[in-house]
């Protein structure tokens, strides 16, 4: 008989999330503070942020514990499995030894509520009645409408248009644990409302559905702003992901040669990854792999520099990789991967080559999500998908050399609410969309002047 899922107990969930700064050979640049170029100070930040978010924003510790009323609610449905990907390994005929880390057991069905929980606690604790935030294929909106849901608070969800048109069931998912949503652009703010009169058929953006959150959250003194991704604080809360699964693989004695995960804003790639980067920055040998879509090709197209987080320029300037943050990806059906910008993090491991970015294709990240459907049974969001097709490019390698590799890949969220796109890729009506680096360049040529 296959043991397929390796299992931890509920007291071996991890006390601590991990800060990878530490780790770095150079700490990530300062936040800056648009209006005169310095580095942004916590007590600004504290505007729109808790400061028990803020103090392990900018935390040079390695090690930051989680408090035990977080603990207890991650233990609804943490630790999540290690499962062996026994028949995908048949179906693709290779010597590889394939894993994948089970987010989708969540209640909202993603990887997102580790750091909703945490981030609504905080905000609670500090006595923040109100949360605003965006979301793009409607994960984090769910997530977060269900942790605000457990704490008392109130929650405003911003929701991607193209997503919000094609994902109604997260609306509804949303409208169950008790929040608002609203598809963005909106009228509901000064920044929706001008980009709906500029362009009233825009599909919608991330940034753009930031701007609106974090200008509602500025405009009501019971209200804060929680993000989802890019921040450093949200990637520290997602890195249990990995502290579990290397806890799993001591439990089989074996360790990966290959950590791969999908990267939009970059948190459930840095929760699986950051943890094993930390054996990478002591020498180890292991690839890691972050995927993107060709359409939104922050990571492989994109410039390092300093960039608003948002489309109206409401945030501080962020070191990262960017395509420019009026950038307007088209309408992708992983709509969690149509950010402009990518954590600071992740652009720092970038830089000191702890790992390597790769852009799929659409239609290749459904071919590898119907591949795994029909050999492990679970239906992948098509975010995840992206990862799962660069697990079968490097399980096909390893047949092709002959080599037995170990693969992880962080199964970041099922696929259940995204049916339509699997019935128009069946349908054979998705195609393939590389963005023009043209379009690129003049996203680019509009970028902040620092120091100018």
């Amino acid at each position: 008989m296959l043991h397929r899922r390796i299992i931890l107990n509920e007291d071996q969930i991890p006390t601590k999330w991990l800060n990878l700064i530490p780790y770095l050979k150079k700490p990530p640049a300062p936040y800056l503070d648009p209006s005169n170029g310095e580095p942004m100070s916590p007590e600004k930040m504290a505007v729109i942020f808790p400061m028990g978010l803020l103090q392990q924003e900018m935390s040079p510790d390695p090690w930051i514990d989680i408090p035990e009323e977080i603990l207890e609610v991650l233990t609804t449905w943490r630790p999540t499995p290690l499962v062996r990907a026994y028949s995908l390994e048949q179906a693709l005929e290779t010597p590889a030894k394939i894993y994948y880390k089970n987010e989708s057991v969540s209640p909202p069905g993603s990887h997102k509520p580790n750091t909703a929980v945490a981030q609504a606690y905080y905000n609670m604790k500090e006595g923040v009645a109100r949360l605003t935030t965006e979301t793009g294929a409607g994960q984090w909106g769910s997530a977060l409408s269900y942790a605000c849901n457990h704490f008392g608070l109130e929650c405003r969800v911003y929701m991607v248009r193209i997503s919000y048109e094609q994902k109604p069931y997260r609306k509804s998912m949303i409208h169950t644990w008790g929040a608002e949503i609203f598809p963005s652009p909106s009228d509901q703010t000064n920044a929706g409302r001008a980009i709906l009169e500029k362009d009233p058929d825009t599909p919608g953006s991330l940034g753009i559905a930031i701007s609106e959150a974090v200008e509602d959250a500025v405009m009501h003194d019971n209200t804060k702003y929680s993000l989802g991704s890019v921040l450093n604080h949200v990637l520290h809360h997602q890195t249990i992901i990995g502290l579990e699964a290397k806890k799993q693989f001591e439990l089989v004695d074996d360790f990966p040669d290959i950590v791969v995960g999908c990267v939009g804003g970059g948190s459930n790639f840095a929760g699986l990854a950051f943890p094993f980067m930390v054996d990478k920055a002591n020498g180890r040998d292991i690839q890691i792999i972050g995927s993107e879509p060709y359409a939104c090709p922050t990571m492989t197209k994109g410039q390092l520099t300093y960039d608003f987080g948002d489309t109206a320029q409401m945030t501080p300037l962020i070191r990262m990789h960017t395509l420019g943050h009026d950038f307007i990806p088209p309408g992708i059906h992983a709509g969690g991967l149509r950010y402009h910008g990518v954590a600071p993090l992740i652009s720092a491991a970038i830089e000191e080559n702890l790992m390597e970015p790769r852009a799929i294709h659409q239609t290749e990240a459904f071919k590898a999500a119907i591949t795994f459907a029909r050999s492990e049974g679970i239906i992948p969001a098509p975010e995840t998908s992206h990862a799962i097709a660069v697990v079968v490019q490097e399980a096909i390698k390893a047949r092709e050399e002959g080599k037995e590799k170990t693969i992880v890949f962080n199964f970041s969220g099922h696929g259940h609410f995204d049916m339509a796109s699997y019935d128009r890729f069946l349908a054979g009506d998705i195609e393939d969309y590389e963005y023009p680096m043209e379009k690129i360049q003049e996203a680019l040529a509009r970028l902040p002047k620092i120091g100018v």
